[in-house]
């Protein structure tokens, strides 16, 4: 037990802590669960929300200020009338309807009067909203009865590492429009097959109001977003994905809710603390935002029962939770550089946030041992991504948020010249030896408006004239090369996944601008140009194409049996760097203007073979190596230190070779 203290000695100051938040995971997981398994609590979607009966329908709700309720719909030609009455039992209210009361597919909402107050609201557990074309409104739809077939029953993505192509379904299309899952389906999904990647991360899953929020304002937990399709539609693509043997996880926001009150729980019963904080923690004041009080047994039944609802009804495959520095800190994380260790047990945090991530990780691995948990964190907690009986939190991976933020500040701050390969290196490489991460260049983040994809601020204005094959462009000719090299040393030194933002992989032009005021309501920027990586004219093509061999190659390496990789060379002056993992060896050189002939790098005895090279034709590069040669070792006996290769080695090119 404790591992994360015994591989880190620094924290051994902080044993009590760690030990004290241990004893309240379980503490708390004893008190809420009250003998039963955490898999059997976290179970309220099956109560909870409108369902099917022999005898017809039941609906039942949770409300404890409420005073009287009833449903409105439809069925009741939208007038409150007796017989749609629910009957309240202690906090929980409950109605039992005939087949014939109400009908699939009707549309509905609460009315509840509260002391001092009275209004419609949208069922908490509600599993599909629809909203009006032309009032914008949202109202619930009475489900279906009939369940979805599953082609795949038993999808196990087993313990493969995770390589995700991270989307959004909205701004799949070509077409200037929002899309939906069966296009996603039919034109997206063999894409990502194709490229290589084994793992789909979906954006914007559950229901929200302002689609420019990228589904970070959800309104509706457990219902899927309707201006997608229908939750038959996404489970066909997920079920589709599985067929394919690529696990899809969602965009899990449990880390604060709009604060919409007609759509959302703001002020669901009339109280503003029924599920949130009262008081100046209510208001995340940098999202303008409500935030959930994990203090409450409730809440976390609600929050728990959402994570096993998605699991179970839709089978993905896991999450990547959003906002989990702002759980865990009460001051959200802001304005704090997390310099030193007793940042993290200085008072600061929310003990109650961060044991139900610990109880959210426990149910999820209950319910799906392979399931995979994927924390957004930039504080840098230690333990995050440790099982809890090592006295972490239960997460998978870490996403490796330095990196993008690296990246963006060396294309910014220095000239090529002064890129230092010892730096970049640490940056790839730097993250707690008992996690795993998940590495990448860039994400949707680094796509927005205000920001830039690494390709757009390496090309600017070049690239809407320049990336035709036949422009001579020399700004061209180095975003290019880097952009290669920069995916795959961050995909060589990562730490135990990769993702890339969909279509990033061929430098995707311009940014992402979601419909709104200020762009007369326009979708020009909240699509996808697919057809620029098919066109034989264009450079984009060589860039997919490098991805593609990139990611193939590293997964069916063995590259991640090795836990870092092990340097071979580094040389500052000449701006080199080699390391080996696993099988493979990876060299690098950032060296804007100068090539080395007969380049001696440390390597274990044997011959070597370039199995990947960015300075491929077929890539955009410019083919100076002869991919014939075999190299051989020249040394004595022994390891890498009496051993060396030589090989030509151009400018701003990087090789990965294998040992015969």
């Amino acid at each position: 037990m404790l591992k994360t203290i015994h591989t880190d000695p620094g924290l051994l100051p902080f044993r009590p802590r760690i030990l004290r938040r241990y004893a309240r995971i379980q503490e708390v997981q004893d008190r809420i669960t009250n003998g039963l398994s955490l898999t059997d609590f976290a179970s309220g979607y099956l109560y909870f929300g409108m369902h099917t009966t022999a005898e017809g329908w039941v609906f039942r709700e949770w409300a404890p200020n409420a005073s009287e309720m009833f449903l409105v719909g439809d069925f009741s030609q939208w007038q409150i009338r007796e017989e749609f009455r629910v009957h309240k039992h202690g906090s929980n209210w409950e109605i039992q309807l005939g087949h014939t009361q109400i009908q699939p597919g009707q549309l509905y909402k609460l009315w509840m009067r509260w002391p001092g107050g009275e209004g419609f609201r949208l069922p908490s557990y509600g599993r599909r909203m629809v909203q009006d074309a032309n009032t914008k409104i949202f109202t619930a739809e009475v489900p279906h009865r009939e369940e979805y077939k599953w082609k795949v029953q038993n999808f196990d993505r087993g313990r493969t590492p995770p390589f995700i192509y991270e989307v959004h379904v909205g701004m799949s299309s070509e077409e200037e429009k929002v899309s939906t899952f069966n296009e996603f389906r039919l034109n997206i999904l063999p894409r990502i097959h194709r490229l290589g990647y084994n793992t789909i991360q979906m954006m914007a899953v559950q229901e929200h109001p302002y689609y420019g929020s990228f589904g970070y304002h959800v309104s509706n937990f457990f219902a899927v977003s309707s201006r997608f399709g229908t939750p038959e539609e996404l489970k066909q693509l997920i079920d589709e994905a599985h067929s394919l043997g690529i696990a899809v996880i969602m965009d899990l926001v449990h880390s604060h809710s709009v604060k919409n009150i007609d759509e959302g729980l703001a002020l669901f019963d009339g109280t503003p603390f029924q599920y949130f904080h009262d008081g100046p923690r209510r208001l995340h004041s940098a999202w303008d935002s409500l935030c959930f009080n994990y203090s409450k047994p409730e809440v976390i039944h609600f929050l728990l029962s959402n994570c096993k609802y998605w699991l179970e009804e839709y089978k993905f495959d896991g999450f990547r939770f959003d906002g989990v520095t702002s759980m865990m800190y009460i001051h959200h994380g802001m304005g704090v550089d997390f310099m030193r260790y007793e940042m993290y047990y200085d008072g600061n945090q929310d003990e109650d946030a961060i044991t139900y991530l610990a109880l959210a990780n426990k149910l999820i691995h209950a319910i799906n041992p392979n399931a995979i948990t994927i924390a957004e964190d930039v504080s840098g907690m230690p333990g995050l991504a440790s099982s809890v009986e090592n006295g972490g939190y239960g997460f998978d991976f870490r996403l490796a948020m330095g990196i993008p933020d690296y990246w963006i500040k060396v294309i910014k701050e220095l000239p090529d010249e002064k890129w230092n390969v010892g730096n970049i290196y640490y940056e790839m490489t730097n993250h707690r030896a008992e996690e795993k991460t998940i590495a990448y260049s860039e994400s949707h983040d680094q796509a927005l408006v205000g920001d830039k994809t690494i390709m757009f601020r390496l090309t600017d204005a070049e690239m809407y004239f320049a990336m035709h094959r036949q422009a001579q462009s020399l700004v061209i000719d180095r975003a290019m090369a880097l952009h290669k090299m920069i995916r795959l040393i961050v995909c060589a030194c990562s730490g135990g996944g990769y993702l890339n933002f969909m279509g990033n992989e061929f430098g995707h032009p311009e940014w992402i601008d979601f419909p709104r005021e200020g762009n007369g309501w326009s979708y020009k920027y909240a699509r996808r140009q697919w057809h620029l990586s098919q066109d034989p004219n264009l450079r984009f093509r060589f860039l997919e194409l490098f991805d593609h061999d990139m990611i193939a190659l590293i997964r069916s390496s063995d590259m991640f049996t090795q836990e870092f990789p092990e340097v071979r060379h580094q040389h500052e002056g000449n701006q080199t760097l080699a390391f080996q993992r696993g099988s493979l060896y990876f060299i690098f050189n950032f060296n804007p203007t100068q090539s080395f002939e007969h380049y001696e790098l440390a390597a274990w005895p044997g011959n070597y073979s370039i199995i990947l090279n960015t300075d491929r034709d077929i890539y955009g590069g410019f083919a100076r190596i002869d991919e014939s040669l075999t190299y051989a070792t020249t040394g004595t006996e022994g390891g890498p230190a009496t051993n060396s290769l030589k090989l030509y080695l151009p400018s701003r090119t990087a090789l990965v070779l294998r040992r015969i």
